[in-house]
């Protein structure tokens, strides 16, 4: 028992510790405003996952972080001026507001759209304007794709907001567009944002890793996978098979759970774990594709292939770096007689409590 004992323990609470952290398992909020801008009108659609919607509960009486469905429909007044008192336009320094109230609409992959319309003068305007304030209300590192588009249906700005960038600045005349570089950066950054915050993910690919010995097989488990989701994630993210995360979130805790319940039973050379690998890994790319949809990517000049792209390629840097830090890890105990038995079951355990937790928490909610 003694030392080896001791650090294949330390390990897998750790891995607990870190993993719970981590709430749902995905990183902050992600969410989305389009405006189009027209002669004398700019139409502005704001597009939240519900659970960020239901964030905002504290601030107004209307609404509750429990509502059912007829009480969220009730409570669309409330959220339209919640947001319009959030969402700042000005033109050539004169604030502009809504000149109607707000259409709160829910879809069937749980996001909440708002749409707005601001009226324009007459003799138009130059300096373009604009202020998220309401994402500060949200949690720290919630990101919001921002595409503003002009009456010839061209991308003249697209940006990532934060809390510590919230506005925009835009001249309406420029006739220089934003590049595809931009919009790579920005979709690549948020790809390995999300897979070194998915812990999620991250936990399905160290069970699956944990078997491994040495380079080859790593190798072959990280390719199967990296298959899997990029295949699911450009169905997903081209409209062309969709699935309701209700199934696809609880499915992917179920994943992390038999993962680390077989490797307790069949030891640390489970035949066709490849092949577990992309089955499973098929799944998790619905789940990656969330994002995107989330953010109602697609409606740029460049569509939804370069964004699908850079997510993809910001996702696998990110597993790869992960990787190359937790394998030389992974093999100095699976390859000591002493520890790797110890190191296998312990961290297994620590996994499958943790799809456990998730699956629980996924279909209750």
């Amino acid at each position: 028992m003694g030392v080896s004992g001791g650090i294949a323990r330390s390990f897998a609470f750790l891995l607990l510790l870190l993993v719970a952290s981590g709430g749902w398992a995905h990183p902050p909020g992600l969410s989305s405003i389009y405006l189009q801008v027209e002669r004398h009108d700019i139409a502005a659609r704001m597009t939240f996952a519900l659970q960020d919607i239901e964030a905002f509960a504290p601030m107004d009486s209307d609404l509750d972080a429990e509502v059912t469905d007829v009480e969220r429909d009730a409570a669309k007044p409330s959220i339209a001026k919640l947001l319009s008192r959030q969402l700042k336009l000005s033109l050539d320094g004169q604030a502009i507001e809504p000149s109607e109230p707000g259409k709160v609409n829910f879809d069937e992959q749980n996001n909440a759209h708002v749409d707005f319309h601001f009226g324009l003068p007459d003799n138009g305007g130059r300096q373009l304007s604009l202020q998220s304030e309401f994402l500060v209300l949200l949690p720290e590192g919630h990101q919001q794709q921002l595409t503003v588009k002009n009456a010839d249906n061209q991308v003249i700005a697209e940006v990532m907001l934060s809390r510590e960038h919230p506005d925009l600045k835009l001249d309406l005349q420029s006739t220089q567009l934003p590049s595809a570089f931009t919009t790579f950066a920005g979709f690549f950054k948020l790809g390995v944002e999300h897979i070194v915050t998915g812990y999620d993910h991250l936990l399905f690919l160290f069970g699956l890793l944990m078997v491994t010995h040495s380079f080859w097989p790593a190798i072959k488990i990280i390719t199967f996978f990296t298959i899997a989701h990029s295949i699911t994630l450009a169905l997903a993210g081209l409209n062309i098979i969709e699935l309701p995360s209700s199934f696809v979130e609880p499915f992917i805790a179920a994943t992390i759970m038999y993962v680390g319940v077989e490797n307790i039973i069949r030891g640390d050379h489970p035949k066709g774990r490849h092949w577990l690998t992309f089955g499973f890994g098929l799944i998790h790319g619905f789940g990656f594709a969330s994002v995107l949809r989330e953010m109602e990517i697609g409606n740029a000049d460049f569509g939804i292939l370069l964004p699908l792209l850079s997510f993809n390629l910001g996702i696998e840097t990110g597993q790869i770096a992960v990787a190359s830090i937790v394998l030389p890890l992974i093999w100095a105990l699976n390859n000591r007689v002493e520890t790797s038995r110890k190191f296998l079951t312990a961290c297994s355990g620590a996994i499958s409590l943790m799809g456990a937790y998730w699956l629980i928490e996924r279909t209750l909610l």
